[in-house]
């Protein structure tokens, strides 16, 4: 049984959605004693030029201000730093991630907080996490030259240090819709806890 998992559902159907369906039955298979849930159903914001500004002054010379306009950012990364494994409901709207998704994304990747840079380049700081990621599409098959969802996040989340990312896809469901949940439904079967 997993320690923690984060469970993010990005969906912006609360109701009728695939991808949380998807993440439910995955937390359900994989089991843990806590879950964190995430629901970017409620956008994040997005980031600003205060947000910059205040990544980018060092930690110990932010103003209150500052400090404020990271809070959220924080809350974010201790959710991920206290995860054994992420459960990413990924819905693919318009060949991509929801604006919500790829908002998490933007106030989680942080310079000397999830990833640093050194004489070798970029190395993520959340080494020895796991990721599943719940991808349903209309249209677009996971893994296609239109898939342009699951090779960001998979390169996204290796940037920060977790690169065991599994893929759990009902995609291309306008032509089987059936067919495309059962077959991520057999997949889930077998994801080891």
């Amino acid at each position: 049984m997993t320690k923690t998992i984060l469970q993010i559902d990005a969906s912006a159907r609360t109701e009728g959605s695939t991808t949380r369906a998807l993440t439910a039955q995955i937390v359900a298979k994989l089991g843990a004693e806590k879950v964190i849930h995430r629901d970017l159903a409620t956008p994040l914001p997005v980031l600003s030029e205060a947000w910059v500004g205040a990544n980018f002054t060092a930690a110990d010379q932010r103003s209150a201000a500052q400090k404020a306009e990271l809070a959220l950012s924080d809350v974010l990364v201790g959710e991920l730093q206290d995860a054994d494994t992420l459960v990413i409901g990924v819905p693919v709207y318009n060949f991509s991630v929801p604006a919500n998704l790829k908002a998490w994304v933007d106030l989680v990747a942080r310079a000397g907080v999830t990833f640093s840079y050194g004489s070798n380049g970029p190395e993520g700081l959340l080494k020895g996490k796991r990721a599943v990621l719940a991808v349903a599409s209309g249209g677009t098959t996971v893994g296609s030259e239109y898939d342009f969802a699951t090779g960001y996040l998979r390169h996204v989340l290796g940037f920060i240090g977790i690169t065991d990312v599994a893929i759990i896809a009902a995609d291309a469901m306008v032509g089987d819709a059936e067919g495309a949940l059962s077959r991520a439904r057999e997949e889930i079967a077998k994801l080891a806890a």
